[in-house]
């Protein structure tokens, strides 16, 4: 018994019922915890999880004679996606994302790296506005716009024609080149961000220590730099890859018939086709596919923690 309990009269209380009272849960605060995340499991399972199984229970049934829906459950539809003349359509959506990826990933890095280490610090805020810019606008609006660019009479035809270089306008709309340009300027900021997240939270002291050990600027860079930053990489990388393989606006606008990836035959399956059965199959099988990606990725990045926390 201390003064205090002395001079108020009271007894000890025993340090069983002590922790025993700090191991009581707290209704009160689970049930603020239920009513906080509730409006985001209720997001999610009316904008995430309701179509999954509506698309689902699609891929299961067949198509009718004029479009409609024949009930019965089949893997038909599964079976049919995995022919070989829809592998073609895969793998010409896989190398789009992928050429894709790696110019956004060459064009971004140094961008990234020039924001978050050398530009001026008046600056930076200027330079990340920039990046963003092209968000303020429809991506619909862009997309028509490179049209423009593009096209026979566009910008880069007038441009070197009346320079000499060309005497005739060069095939530049409705290639894959034209698909390729859209798609890197429609992902070039989602690689950036990332990347000068990564950079901007690097210490410098790391880089001067290289240094002042004998590395080489080139040294330092691929031994210091692109290790510490690989986390913002490859959330880059995943950001980029991901949209790029299910896009279906840019090669439909900008490739034309003759360039259909795996998402405008989504969109035809859904529209012109009129086989939604077929279409949710494909679908579905795309989403296994990024989900696994993404199970990949969250792999790594937690043996990535760990490795660091050791």
């Amino acid at each position: 018994m201390n003064d205090r309990q002395r001079r108020t009269g009271t007894s000890p209380v025993p340090s069983s019922i002590n922790k025993s009272a700090r191991r009581l849960p707290c209704p009160a605060g689970s049930h603020s915890t239920l009513l906080l995340i509730s409006p985001t499991w209720l997001v999610l399972g009316l904008l995430f999880l309701a179509p999954l199984a509506i698309m689902l229970w699609l891929s299961l049934q067949q198509r009718g004679l004029y479009g409609g829906i024949v009930a019965g459950p089949t893997l038909a539809n599964y079976i049919r996606s995995f022919e070989p003349g829809y592998a073609v359509i895969y793998a010409r959506s896989a190398w789009i994302a992928v050429a894709t990826t790696v110019i956004c990933l060459l064009v971004s890095y140094p961008v990234a790296y020039y924001i978050a280490l050398k530009a001026p610090p008046e600056r930076k805020h200027l330079l990340l506005a920039l990046v963003v810019i092209p968000f303020w606008t429809s991506f619909l609006v862009r997309t028509y716009a490179w049209m423009f660019i593009l096209r026979d009479q566009g910008v880069i035809n007038s441009l070197l024609m009346a320079l000499g270089v060309i005497h005739e306008p060069l095939t530049l709309l409705y290639t894959p080149l034209a698909v390729m340009i859209g798609q890197v300027y429609a992902e070039v900021p989602f690689m950036v961000l990332p990347i000068y997240a990564s950079l901007e939270k690097l210490d410098r002291s790391l880089l001067e220590a290289a240094r002042d050990l004998g590395a080489s600027a080139a040294a330092a860079f691929w031994r210091v730099t692109v290790p510490l930053a690989m986390p913002g990489t490859v959330a880059g990388i995943m950001l980029v890859f991901i949209p790029s393989l299910g896009t279906f606006i840019t090669p439909d606008l900008l490739g034309g018939a003759k360039g259909m990836l795996v998402g405008n035959l989504i969109q035809n399956q859904f529209g012109p086709a009129l086989n939604k059965p077929f279409g949710s199959a494909v679908a579905l099988v795309l989403t296994a596919f990024v989900l696994a990606l993404l199970w990949a990725y969250a792999t790594w990045a937690k043996r990535r923690g760990e490795e660091e926390a050791l």
